[in-house]
């Protein structure tokens, strides 16, 4: 009997300014539903201290902030051996900084180099097979994910909007289509946010599935004191 279809889609961890319980949560979901593929909708990293903005100077240096993050992608590394990531603005910082720099692409570390990952693969974007029709998977390309759903004829999932968690449905001339927004991993606490303490619509934090084609929400739901309840 063969495997279900069952794809998990992670967004916008950011570390290390990730939510402290938010590689436990991941955890949880794993043992759950057992995905049979997992996929990093980008901003796996932050990347703070190379923004092209004015970086918070009560925050970690670039170098340490390096350092911290990537203790946390290796906790995820052995959750995830095997993970599918596409390219986004913050995990990219490195690499757009350097193009402003003038330094050529050939003299950049890759990816799995820069945070010593194994059998991480990146993309621009991927386009996914389900038994139920193909799922177009970016970091963020329209806020509105049905719309863009509806603009492309297929199914979309996309992170980048740490606020929207949300799936909407359609039917389109060529079946069911749907678009998902699978909210952040985010420790909305930290320095690095400070940016967002004026936005009244705060950060959604969970992540999405796609079983069997069929997509669904697992919210990540907070107790007052702002820790994982520990329930899914």
């Amino acid at each position: 009997m063969s495997k279900r279809n069952v794809i998990l889609f992670i967004s916008d961890l950011h570390a290390p300014y990730h939510h402290k319980d938010s590689l436990v949560f991941l955890e949880a979901v794993k043992n759950k539903y057992k995905p049979t593929r997992v996929v990093n909708v980008g901003d796996e990293v932050d990347n703070h201290a190379l923004s092209f903005h004015n970086s918070d100077p009560d925050l970690d240096s670039a170098g340490i902030e390096l350092k911290r993050a990537k203790r946390a992608i290796k906790k995820l590394e052995v959750l995830f051996p095997k993970m599918e990531l596409v390219h986004s603005n913050h995990g990219s910082m490195v690499y757009r900084k350097a193009k402003f720099a003038g330094m050529p692409r050939h003299v950049v570390r890759p990816y799995e180099e820069v945070l010593g990952t194994k059998k991480w693969t990146w993309s621009n974007e991927l386009i996914l097979e389900t038994p139920l029709g193909d799922i177009f998977v970016c970091h963020g390309k329209k806020k509105n994910s049905e719309v863009y759903a509806k603009s492309i004829g297929m199914s979309v999932v996309q992170g980048h909007y740490h606020e929207d968690f949300r799936i909407g449905y359609m039917n389109s001339p060529g079946g069911v289509i749907w678009g998902m927004n699978v909210g952040c991993l985010i420790d909305d606490q930290a320095l690095a946010f400070e940016y967002n303490k004026i936005n009244p619509n705060k950060p959604m934090l969970g992540v999405g599935l796609a079983i069997e084609g069929v997509p669904c929400l697992v919210p990540m739901i907070l107790d007052d004191k702002g820790r994982w309840i520990g329930t899914l």
